[in-house]
């Protein structure tokens, strides 16, 4: 007897649905084919336990399992659950008379119990496009696949609760989400708050700047200078997500099964901090079977690379192509899949080998040409990337031992919303531009108009501090940026004097 029963296989982001036939025969055989991995083909031993353990048995005939389309490749367990019922269907020991109504996923132990699954939230959403009554999957994963309305999400803990359901109609509980009320529940601030950080009252306006026109950013500084701990505040002075934002976000993390049990929607942007020994595949995806890498994981908010010069430098210069194009594309033989990739960078680095810059009373002294040596580890590309670098020095012990608190995240965050709303309003008639870090030179013209006081502050600066030439397009973007948070309509000569000073890296002499 033949059944179909309908599983999901996921390619990048998107899920494509698989049509499992289960065939029931005269004969003895267990032939499974459609290209599955090694992890479906060893499914039979855990749907032989599972089923036993739950008064249920694989039949002694020849059984057919054909997982069509046919020439996809299918892999991972979340199949077991979607080929039990199938066999137990076919062999007419359970009734399925609305088996087709139903996409069926999870992860099988041997006791019956379910595991969870990857890419939830993506198969919901190709569920309720192709027209599916329900989801049947692992209660682990239930809110974040709950997450799509107009279906029914029912999350289940053991094989005998979908067999009941459909044998003998016992209901199941269907899990409901309120994606609105659940997005604006969790818009809570993270645990760091620029509040815990003393002095550096420079650097947080430079962080405030680049949070306000998502401006990537490099903090070069000796060791203990507080880099890594002003880089993990960020993400709480960025502006809330929105739903739509969230949504892509939630879908990403769904796909590699970093989405935390019993979470829906992700209300927090995401902060990946990866270690300088990981490979280019990891940092940008890809491997055999392509998955989403950390470029994308920071998608819609912040990749923090601590110690820059350590990572290798293949690591990082294939993050130039996505820094500028916001998505990163793998290509096989096969198949082609493309991952969002809008991200804000923040590094960070040492001046130095030794970690200091060139100060004769530091432990550690490193000459010129060392400096020199170690910061050229990082590539012009890739430095033209980043449009703030800022030197980060050591905090004295006055403001050490101050036991007053600096102006919180959430005072900052205000600022930088209101001018984020500005940047949206200006580019609204835009779908690829949100942002001041994203304009063309097309749209730096149109919108970076200076007067002469200060295109000869500019050409001043530019003389005077060798700046060099890809410096000039960087300085109008964030002067812009500087006078949306002043609510300013112009760029002025006072904005123009403030983006200079982000330019550190840029100066020939920069070393002394």
């Amino acid at each position: 007897m033949l059944k179909k029963v309908f599983g999901s296989a996921v390619f990048g982001v998107e899920a494509t649905t698989i049509t499992v036939e289960v065939n029931t025969d005269k004969g003895v055989g267990y032939h499974l084919v459609g290209l599955p991995d090694n992890a479906i083909k060893e499914s039979n031993f855990r749907i032989a336990a599972a089923l036993q353990n739950n008064g249920y048995r694989i039949p002694g005939k020849k059984i057919i399992i054909n997982m069509s389309p046919a020439d996809l490749r299918k892999e991972g367990s979340a199949y077991d659950l979607t080929l039990a019922i199938g066999i137990l269907a076919s062999s007419n020991q359970i009734k399925a008379e609305d088996l087709d109504k139903y996409l069926i996923m999870g992860e099988l132990s041997l006791d019956g119990s379910l595991q969870p699954i990857k890419g939830a939230l993506p198969i919901a959403i190709k569920a309720r496009e192709e027209g599916f009554k329900g989801f049947i999957l692992p209660s682990q994963n239930a809110k974040e696949a709950a997450i799509v309305n107009d279906l029914e999400v029912f999350g289940v803990d053991n094989i005998k609760q979908v067999i009941n359901y459909f044998d003998k109609g016992e209901a199941l509980e269907k899990t409901i989400v309120d994606t609105r009320e659940e997005f604006y529940k969790n818009l809570e601030f993270p645990d760091f708050d620029f509040a815990d950080v003393k002095g550096q009252e420079g650097i947080k306006r430079c962080m405030e700047i680049a949070a306000a026109g998502g401006h990537n950013i490099i903090l070069i500084g000796p060791p203990g200078a507080g880099k890594t701990m002003l880089a993990k505040r960020l993400p709480s002075i960025l502006p809330p997500m929105a739903l739509k934002e969230a949504l892509e976000t939630t879908k990403i993390h769904s796909v590699v099964g970093r989405v935390k049990d019993n979470t829906g929607l992700m209300a927090q942007r995401p902060f990946r901090s990866p270690h300088h020994t990981i490979s280019d595949v990891a940092l940008v995806g890809g491997g055999a079977y392509p998955q989403p890498g950390e470029i994308s994981l920071s998608h819609n908010g912040v990749l923090f690379l601590d110690e820059l010069p350590e990572f290798k430098r293949s690591v990082l210069e294939v993050m130039r192509q996505p820094l500028e194009d916001r998505e990163v594309t793998i290509s096989r033989a096969k198949f082609t899949v493309t991952y969002p990739s809008s991200f804000m960078l923040v590094a960070s680095m040492n001046p130095s080998p030794g970690g200091y810059f060139n100060d004769p009373d530091a432990p550690v002294t490193s000459s010129p040409a060392e400096m020199q040596r170690y910061l050229s580890k990082i590539s012009g590309p890739l430095l033209d990337r980043i449009d703030i670098h800022i030197e980060v020095t050591p905090v004295p012990f006055e403001k050490l031992s101050d036991d007053r608190k600096g102006e919180s995240s959430v005072d900052i965050r205000k600022r930088v919303t209101a001018a984020r709303d500005i940047q949206s309003k200006r580019f609204r008639d835009n779908d690829t531009v949100h942002y001041n870090a994203q304009m063309n030179t097309k749209q730096i013209r149109k919108y970076c108009i200076l007067d002469e006081n200060s295109k000869q502050l500019l050409k001043t600066a530019m003389e005077r501090l060798n700046l060099s030439a890809r410096a000039y397009d960087r300085i109008l973007k964030v002067a812009r940026t500087i006078a949306d948070l002043e609510a300013s309509e112009n760029v002025n000569g006072a904005h123009i004097s403030e983006a200079i000073q982000y330019r550190s890296l840029d100066r020939e002499g920069w070393l002394g």
